[in-house]
């Protein structure tokens, strides 16, 4: 470990360190699993905090009407340490108790996972499921991971010189940092200025309504004052209570997760008196977790990197054939879409000319596989998987759509598919790790300029951008039309009649992500940029 670096407390409501441990969500959690793993490969001093999710996120399937419908089950793992501490975190009128686990089953630095599944608490379960629940549960979990992770890292004794927030769950972390001070002695805005001086924050959606606010009369009702007054909360994140310009007045440095993200977050957030400049540190895959080894010794070696692609997009099909019974074609150009299922992402923007996407997929000459998840409570995003599921009823032969899409399928699109498809309305995407994911494995991107794309994109060297970023209110029609212009016109030539061309764009983009995008460059940059 090296003792000269900052000694970084990292807090995160959710952690994808491995399909086992079902304790994510999405991107975020990916991300911050992949952190994890960096620091432990860099030997950097660092821990996690997170919580112990005992229902996870949700399980997803389809009706027979083509429906969304989730699934829970109580999930126990034997992959966790119990490391004996129980803290208590002052919720309404409760003392609930928290017991502390500790993780490093997948090479990461030390895991710390947050608990109310105890026999005798007082109160509802609160930490059963991820994103779940109303409005007052939320705060009741961003409780137990910002006060309750503090004080369990203290009983822990496990010093910590910088805490970084990954999104604003974890502000009441800061309220707790304050009150501290402030039972020592120091008057509120001396306790704020050296709190500061040790909490850095990471920003991620630029949807405004993906980032949190509350009522001044929940948090009062929820007890999330933590002992500061109503005034000194709206000091802190104004009234009503905005979650994110928390994070932004607690931090010393804030930064977003992709250059375009920078420019976007400094805009959204510009009128926050008392925060800092918002940086950019571009987000970055962890190598070890996402990138097939066949793939990365090919590449090393110079190899043709063609079979070991086909052994993975057999494996793909293989899957395909087991979880929805369709046989795809292994010849075929495969593009594949796996994401959040939100409406910005656009998941279904591909079929929006049913006849040139139809004469293309019927022809044989293309396959599309897709995958998703929605928030339980994301009505528009189930409807758009409805929507995708209707469309691949029309497709039988050529579009499925796999469902509870987690962190195992991911892994297997990411590697096996001949084409990654990313097509957000710009500039709405943070940043899209699914995508160097894919780039580090060979799959070509096919994607709108938005999130990390405009930096790794080299068109018809490492992959394709269509749409040219264009932003206007009518982006479905103009990305739809310029992404059939490239995929006919540039994409399948290539794949079909430049088989050489083809795979000399597969070594760019192995190339591109390995080193631009790697989980190991954004910890360093962390430590350099955020933590010093």
């Amino acid at each position: 470990m090296n003792e000269s670096k900052p000694r970084v407390a990292y807090f995160c409501m959710e952690f994808g360190l491995h399909e086992d441990l079902r304790i994510y969500a999405g991107g975020l959690g990916i991300l911050a699993g992949d952190i994890l793993k960096a620091a432990a490969d860099e030997k950097l001093p660092m821990v996690g905090v997170g919580i112990l999710w005992r229902q996870d996120y949700t399980e997803q399937f389809i009706d027979e009407h083509d429906r969304p419908y989730d699934c829970y089950h109580e999930y126990r793992y034997d992959v966790l340490e119990d490391t004996g501490v129980v803290v208590t975190v002052p919720i309404q009128e409760l003392q609930v108790r928290v017991k502390v686990w500790k993780c490093t089953a997948y090479g990461n630095v030390p895991l710390y996972l947050l608990d109310t599944f105890l026999p005798d608490n007082p109160g509802w379960n609160i930490t059963a499921q991820l994103y779940g629940g109303l409005e007052e549960e939320r705060v009741a979990q961003e409780m137990i991971l910002g006060i309750g992770g503090v004080r369990a890292l203290q009983a822990l004794g496990i010093p910590v010189d910088i805490y970084h927030f990954n999104d604003s769950h974890a502000v009441f972390a800061g309220l707790e940092l304050i009150r501290q001070q402030m039972t020592g002695g120091a008057s509120f805005t001396d306790a704020l200025l050296s709190v500061k001086q040790h909490i850095v924050f990471t920003t991620h959606t630029p949807v405004w309504a993906g980032n949190e606010v509350h009522s001044h009369r929940m948090l009062d009702y929820m007890n999330a004052y933590d002992g500061l007054s109503r005034e000194q909360v709206t000091t802190i994140g104004g009234d009503p209570f905005s979650m994110t310009a928390a994070g932004i007045r607690l931090s010393r440095k804030a930064n977003a997760v992709s250059q375009l993200h920078g420019q976007t977050a400094r805009e959204m957030w510009k009128n926050v008196p008392g925060g800092p400049d918002i940086l950019a540190i571009t987000n970055g895959v962890h190598g070890g977790t996402w990138q097939d080894e066949s793939i990365r010794e090919a590449h090393a070696a110079g190899a043709d990197l063609w079979e070991p692609h086909m052994a993975l997009k057999r494996a793909v099909i293989d899957l395909v054939e087991r979880r929805n019974g369709v046989s795809l074609d292994e010849n075929v150009l495969t593009i594949g879409f796996a994401r959040r299922a939100t409406p910005y992402k656009r998941s279904d923007l591909i079929f929006s000319d049913r006849q040139v996407i139809g004469e293309l997929l019927h022809s044989r000459k293309l396959q599309i596989i897709l995958a998703g998840k929605a928030h339980p409570n994301d009505m528009g995003g189930k409807a758009t998987i409805t929507n995708i599921v209707r469309i691949a009823r029309e497709f039988p032969e050529s579009v499925v759509f796999v469902q509870d899409y987690d962190m195992a399928i991911g892994k297997m699109l990411t590697r096996g598919c001949d084409v990654w498809l990313n097509n957000p309305v710009r500039p709405m995407e943070a940043s899209g790790t699914s995508g160097m994911k894919a780039a580090m494995n060979g799959v070509l991107n096919l994607s709108t300029l938005d999130g990390w794309w405009p930096e790794g994109c080299q068109h018809g060297v490492n992959g394709w951008q269509f749409g040219g970023g264009y932003q206007g209110s009518d982006a479905n029609r103009v990305d739809s039309a310029s992404l059939y212009q490239v995929l006919r016109g540039e994409v399948m030539p290539t794949y079909y009649d430049r088989h050489a061309d083809w795979v000399r764009m597969m070594h760019a983009s192995v190339e591109m992500a390995q080193g631009q995008f790697s989980a190991a460059r954004m910890v360093r940059e962390y430590y350099e940029n955020m933590y010093t």
